[in-house]
């Protein structure tokens, strides 16, 4: 039998890698060696900590997690949110979650990417350790208490640079990869626009179900020669960014999302044209549609 108490805090961390590896479906060996290398710990300030399991989520995705306190540091490397702010609700993010969605953006060595809703930092740090020293992340945070951690936790890494405030007011440059880690109604323009040929942009397309809370389909939109691509890669829970809301689409989101049409996207067209069936969101400036890019 495995004697846990005998695992030092790297023993865990390979695990813990491995355990999300297998969860989250993963190819990336380099996505798993960061997994494996960053302290969560750090990024998490001293303990102890509150543990919840994300399975209280699984039915609705906002359902509040039981949590309990462990001052162990390697209790921390298991699938587990882990509270930062209990007031605010808020966590350190499902890892097989997380990890999902960074492995889908399928980060290379030496890229560009922008991570809007950065929190402490650690997965931040973890897309950091995957586009490695050649490569560069700038990060934004909208709540000025966790950008100031996220920019003391993440201070080890030359290739990232935090930037404080409303990501939807921040030009992060042109990027290869773009991950928004918070609700939205539609891509913001200049995030389509700042994608390079072949650029990919993860983002949560949420109904609100709350002032502050929202549930839908995280998308993953790609810059291809003839316009964008667009598919969901999974079901998602998340805190909305209010100022990339447009009350108009609330609605036809909430339909296509009901109805399940959104699971049907295969492209994001920016063309003036007249509502047609392929349409699953349809407005002036951007449309969520069936229709497979040409």
């Amino acid at each position: 039998m495995l004697n846990l108490d005998k695992l030092n805090l790297e023993d865990c961390r390979g695990f813990y890698a491995d355990e999300v590896r297998f969860i989250a479906e993963l190819s990336s060996p380099a996505l798993v060696g960061a997994l494996a290398r960053v302290p969560r710990e750090k990024f998490l300030g001293p303990g102890p900590w509150q543990i919840g399991s994300p399975e209280s989520r699984s039915s609705g995705g906002m359902g509040q997690p039981v949590y309990v306190s462990v001052d162990d540091p390697r209790d921390l490397y298991h699938n587990v949110l882990v509270g930062i702010d209990r007031a605010k609700s808020l966590n350190n993010g499902q890892p097989s979650a997380l990890a999902r969605w960074i492995g889908a953006l399928e980060l290379k060595a030496g890229e560009r990417v922008y991570h809007l809703g950065c929190g402490v930092g650690y997965y931040t740090a973890i897309m950091a350790e995957v586009v490695g020293p050649g490569g560069s992340v700038v990060t934004s945070e909208v709540d000025l208490e966790l950008a100031a951690r996220a920019r003391e936790n993440l201070s080890d890494y030359a290739n990232v640079t935090v930037h404080a405030g409303d990501g939807a007011d921040f030009d992060p440059g042109d990027c290869d990869a773009i991950f928004i880690n918070a609700g939205v109604t539609h891509p913001h323009a200049f995030w389509l626009d700042r994608l390079r040929e072949g650029g990919r942009l993860m983002l949560p397309i949420t109904m609100s179900v709350s002032p502050t809370l929202g549930y839908g389909l995280m998308t993953m939109i790609v810059r291809r020669p003839g316009g964008f691509a667009a598919q969901w890669i999974s079901r998602v829970g998340i805190f909305s960014c209010t100022s990339v809301r447009d009350p108009e689409l609330e609605p036809l989101i909430k339909k296509a999302f009901t109805t399940q049409t959104l699971l049907k996207v295969k492209s994001l067209r920016r063309d003036t044209h007249e509502v047609a069936d392929t349409c699953l969101v349809h407005a002036s400036a951007m449309c969520l549609s069936s229709a497979e890019l040409a």
